[in-house]
């Protein structure tokens, strides 16, 4: 982006961040489902479950109530991004000296901040329900870069989604099978403990790899293959839906 772009994409941004600063209940509300998972499979469901790692299982479960936290959190994107274009802000915007490109970058931007925030109180309830790390700093920063990742990756998908919806319900309803993913994958159990057809769905799509990728980093273990199919998912989620939304969005804006 050219630096008037830039520009345009830090106060865009700056305005996104404000209305989630002046409504904190956002954030709050997107980290409660999670934890509530976090709490029924820790307290009411893990005792049952054999993950075969020997070690507990909140360290097994929060990768991937880390990846239902912003499976749930970019449902806003495209709400307030809908929001937007229903009350004619953007069009105003078409009618200023703004770069196109800035209005999806400012709410794609805010989803990151936010998501990341509420990462940050699902890791900190983790803490206190036992999860612990053998992590080194450098293990770290790769799971936050994975993690960042992820939300780029959702968060254009949500972008999409925000630009085809005809009702609020439409533009946050797509998140819902996103939040339903990790259940069918290594997240909570073993895949091996799955049928056959279930199992080979589960080891093959993306929140897998994610997953097992965060795991390893989380427990000072070797990632093996898995890091890189995880990036080769994202990476190419991350360019068909940034693709599909900018397109989308000159469609829409012609």
């Amino acid at each position: 982006m050219t630096t008037h772009a830039l520009t345009d994409t830090r106060v865009l941004a700056g305005r996104s961040l404000r209305h989630v600063l002046r409504s904190p209940d956002t954030i709050i509300t997107t980290a409660v489902t999670p934890v509530a998972l976090m709490l029924l499979f820790v307290y009411v469901l893990g005792g049952a479950i054999d993950t075969g790692t020997g070690g507990s299982y909140v360290d097994y479960l929060l990768p991937g109530i880390l990846l239902i936290t912003v499976a749930s959190g970019v449902a806003y994107t495209s709400y307030r991004l809908f929001l937007d274009l229903q009350g004619g802000i953007v069009e105003r915007f078409r009618s200023m000296p703004v770069a196109r490109s800035s209005v999806l970058w400012a709410h794609v931007l805010t989803s990151l901040v936010a998501n990341l925030v509420s990462v940050t109180l699902v890791v900190g309830v983790g803490l206190l329900l036992g999860f612990r790390t053998d992590a080194s700093v450098g293990a770290w920063l790769a799971a936050l870069g994975i993690i960042v990742l992820f939300t780029l990756a959702l968060t254009w998908l949500a972008v999409v989604a925000g630009l085809s919806a005809r009702t609020v319900d439409g533009a946050s309803a797509f998140s819902y099978p996103l939040i339903f993913l990790p259940f069918v994958s290594s997240a909570f159990v073993p895949t091996d403990t799955m049928p056959t057809a279930v199992a080979w769905f589960a080891e093959n799509q993306p929140v897998t790899a994610v997953v097992d990728t965060l795991r390893a980093l989380f427990a000072g273990q070797p990632v093996g293959s898995d890091i890189w199919l995880a990036l080769a998912w994202l990476v190419g989620i991350l360019v068909v839906a940034q693709a599909w939304a900018v397109a989308t969005y000159r469609r829409r804006m012609r």
